[in-house]
């Protein structure tokens, strides 16, 4: 039994999860909290649900991903999980919060370093770790077999995918690893977007128009 609470955080309307067990064990992926109110809504939230904080987890180092890692750190006291690829990002975000009037608090170094195929435990839960770049150099995705949840970053969104025009972007990448990598798991496999609602793959599949495009260019 997974619970996920999701909450909509700063400018960019990101979408930051806290993952639960029954014993209130949790992990807090792409934290975006960024004033003080949203970083108190995500402690009020822990603190009424008893939860304990084991984990921090990101997707990738976009700005809009990781405003509230320190204040996690800080607060929490956990290591912070992520791919050795995200490093660079988390570092280039002083000087791209700056462009669009943004003073983010510096990320604290990733505690351990994930790769393809990783599992890590929050208490009785297993995620999976897959490899998910295209978006961005090192993005990652996490999944929860037992309840098909997965959490997709902005890899993939409802009718849509991420962006590819960032550093580390790339279009061919980015549909390579929908098609190949997310597309084999189940229909039925529920996607926790870092933008907008949660989907399913079997709609995507069936409704996706950059997933449809692709799979007819390349047929």
């Amino acid at each position: 039994m997974i619970d996920i609470k999701i909450f909509t955080f700063n400018p960019y309307q990101e979408n930051t999860f806290v993952i639960s067990d029954p014993d209130g064990a949790c992990a807090i992926i792409d934290p975006g909290c960024f004033s003080h109110s949203e970083q108190q809504a995500l402690k009020l939230y822990i603190e009424e649900k008893d939860l304990k904080v084991v984990k921090l987890l990101n997707t990738h180092g976009h700005i809009d991903h990781m405003l509230g890692n320190k204040f996690v750190v800080d607060t929490w006291g956990v290591p912070f999980a992520t791919h050795e690829k995200v490093i660079p990002e988390l570092e280039a975000t002083q000087s791209y919060g700056a462009l669009f009037g943004l003073q983010p608090d510096p990320s604290p170094h990733p505690d351990e370093l994930l790769e393809d195929g990783d599992t890590l435990e929050i208490g009785q839960l297993k995620l999976e770790v897959i490899f998910t770049p295209g978006h961005s150099a090192g993005h990652i995705s996490f999944y929860h077999a037992p309840s098909q949840s997965l959490f997709s970053g902005d890899v993939l969104f409802q009718r849509s995918i991420g962006r590819t025009d960032l550093p580390g972007g790339d279009y061919p990448t980015l549909m390579s690893t929908i098609t190949q990598k997310l597309a084999p798991l189940p229909n039925d496999v529920r996607v926790y977007c870092g933008h907008g609602p949660m989907t399913t793959l079997g709609e995507e599949r069936q409704q996706n128009p950059f997933i449809l495009d692709w799979l007819q260019s390349t047929s």
